[in-house]
């Protein structure tokens, strides 16, 4: 039994959500902005009391594997469009800076060339210098949790934080595990 699909979802005043019964869309409006998902035709949507519900009719094992996909989703969902969703990367690194060009991010990142991220719709950067680490955060906003996961580890993979001195872009709060140089293997 899926606990996770068991539980109601919340929706707050200022959130509207409407479900197609001929092909199973859910749409999610908020003052943010508007989102879509497929729900699987095994479940269906109830909304009753300010809160959502997903129920399955029998317990097959897709019924089963789909019920707590479909209500994380459409909860990501309704929290995106009330509060939105971001990530934030460190740039850590002598040298390596982000800058915004326009909506895009501009990254000089050891390379002869600076590496342009454009941003989707409905994706936003922002570039902040954080003075007590003396490194730069950037900030990937949006509605969609799915897009901006998927666009910071786009920037992420610009230059992945190597493994002796941790430079490079990594997430904030991400532990890069330092591997000791040749100097530390020469002494044994």
């Amino acid at each position: 039994m899926s606990r996770i699909g068991l539980r109601p979802i919340p929706v707050p005043s200022g959130v509207t959500i409407s479900v197609d019964e001929n092909t199973n869309v859910v749409t999610v409006k908020g003052p943010k902005g508007e989102l879509q998902q497929p729900i699987s035709r095994l479940l269906s949507v109830k909304q009753e009391n300010g809160t959502l519900t997903l129920e399955r009719p029998n317990n097959l094992r897709e019924a089963r594997s789909q019920h707590g996909l479909a209500r994380t989703l459409l909860a990501n969902m309704v929290d995106g469009v009330m509060k939105g969703h971001a990530k934030t990367l460190e740039v850590v690194g002598v040298g390596y800076r982000a800058t915004m060009e326009g909506r895009n991010l501009l990254l000089n990142m050891g390379y002869s060339h600076p590496v342009r991220v454009e941003a989707p719709e409905g994706v936003t950067f922002e570039v902040k210098a954080d003075e007590k680490t003396r490194t730069q955060q950037i900030i990937v906003s949006g509605v969609d949790k799915q897009m901006v996961g998927q666009m910071a580890a786009d920037v992420r993979k610009v230059r992945k934080p190597e493994p002796y001195k941790g430079k490079g872009i990594r997430y904030q709060g991400e532990v890069i595990r330092l591997k000791a140089g040749k100097r530390a293997a020469a002494k044994k």
